[in-house]
């Protein structure tokens, strides 16, 4: 395996950020608004935060919200603020696979599709069983 030669004379792990000479501003994002620092890295970092933060209490408000319209609050805020850590990985593993490529989307896709048939099924038959008078000699 054959080694890059290094071109550049420099100590190693420098971060390459320009200093800002006397009298000028601080860069500034697409939108023109100034950027929190200089290293590119320190901004991906704050913005990957910033991103992850709001979309979890995005997500929460919208489960809560799903959830509350048929069940209540209470049950509402019991199933979305105490998952368990194995609900947590498991919900954390299927977006993932689903967000990799078309056929783990459409895996998780047929996966939740064939666990909403199987609940309707289930309530149906109860429904059905409900209905219907037992037989004589059935106990």
């Amino acid at each position: 395996m054959a080694r890059a030669r290094r071109t550049a004379k420099g100590k190693r792990g420098k971060a390459d950020a320009p200093a800002a000479a006397p009298g000028k501003s601080a860069p500034k994002g697409p939108a023109g608004l100034p950027l929190p620092s200089p290293h590119a890295g320190t901004n991906l970092v704050i913005a990957d935060i910033v991103l992850r933060a709001a979309g979890g209490l995005l997500r929460d408000r919208l489960e809560k919200g799903l959830i509350v319209k048929s069940h209540g609050k209470a049950k509402a805020d019991k199933l979305v603020d105490k998952r368990g850590m194995a609900a947590s990985l498991a919900l954390w593993g299927a977006s993932r696979v689903a967000r990799r490529s078309p056929l783990g989307l459409a895996v998780v896709a047929g996966g939740l599709a064939a666990k909403v048939f199987y609940d309707r099924g289930r309530r149906l038959e109860a429904k059905r069983r409900a209905k219907t008078p037992p037989t004589p000699g059935e106990s």
